[in-house]
């Protein structure tokens, strides 16, 4: 297998890659959902969403690269080597199909599915979850993982009738953080309810008619139990069997003249309320009670 001056792996097959060259052609089929589910493969577009992945041992399958991201690259196109990832250099025109961005950077991975069994999440203790459910809208429920990711959340729930986790722009607003937390699937919201409460978490959904509202379940100490929450669809919100299900409705409150908070930031307030909450004891900074913050 003959190898580039920068050490990277290159393809057996002379020259570039193009649009046409069959690897090319199936990798670009992943764009689609049914070719996804029934491949149990996805890709991951850019070099932030490459360097997650091959962090995760396993997880990427094939790297194509132009051969300037390559270059620009290098460090990753070194590590999908190391790793026994074939590394296909392309044309742009070929990076161009495969990307869904205007100006792709040059880098798209194909990678493996990534999903944990909701009990097998649940064995491993997370004491922050979030659940999706019937979030259709990829963007949003992308940026509510990465948003869980960064506050801690140890699992992400994509219930019911929810969007694919592996939609490419829900990847790529995820910004890496899909490969961070693990990814469920269920199909049936409820019993995932009945589930998180069955691990000992307390179940909050999120809702504008709330009984519940956030800061007084904060200043009352009520976040600082292990939580999961239930964030619903922007346009339908969460269905209602699913808020009688939950231990709380919990509304955000709003102190201007605003009339709502989008799906996003309503998750965020609400994931960091609880992120703060179970980290109370902490010191300043992160630093334990009684260390010094230096």
């Amino acid at each position: 297998m003959p190898s580039a001056p920068h050490g990277r792996r290159l393809d057996a097959v002379p020259g570039l890659f193009t649009p046409r060259t069959p690897r090319v052609v199936a990798a670009r089929r992943l764009q689609r959902r049914r070719d996804r589910e029934s491949t149990g493969r996805f890709l991951a577009e850019g070099p932030q969403a490459v360097r997650e992945a091959l962090a995760r041992a396993g997880t990427v399958v094939e790297l194509f690269g132009t051969p300037a991201a390559l270059d620009r690259h290098a460090d990753l196109a070194a590590q999908a080597a190391r790793a026994d990832v074939p590394v296909s250099e392309v044309t742009d025109e070929a990076l161009a199909a495969l990307a869904e961005t205007v100006a792709p950077q040059g880098l798209v991975a194909v990678c493996q599915h990534l999903d944990v069994p909701l009990d097998a999440a649940l064995a491993r203790g997370p004491r922050l979850v979030a659940v999706l459910a019937e979030i259709r809208d990829p963007g949003n429920a992308g940026t509510v993982l990465r948003t869980a990711d960064a506050a801690g959340a140890g699992a992400v729930v994509f219930a019911g009738d929810a969007v694919d986790p592996y939609n490419g722009k829900c990847v790529r607003a995820s910004a890496g953080s899909l490969f961070h937390v693990d990814v469920v699937r269920a199909a049936e919201p409820v019993a995932v309810v009945a589930a998180l409460r069955a691990a000992g978490l307390t179940v909050l959904a999120t809702t504008g008619y709330g009984d519940s509202d956030l800061d007084d379940l904060t200043d009352a100490g009520r976040l600082a139990a292990p939580t999961a929450w239930l964030f619903g669809s922007e346009a339908h919100g969460l269905p209602e069997e699913l808020t009688a299900a939950a231990d709380a409705r919990v509304r955000v409150p709003l102190h201007g003249r605003a009339e709502s908070l989008n799906l996003a930031a309503a998750a965020a307030v609400c994931l960091y309320a609880s992120a703060r909450a179970l980290r109370r004891p902490a010191g300043p900074r992160g630093h334990t009670a009684g260390e010094s913050a230096g």
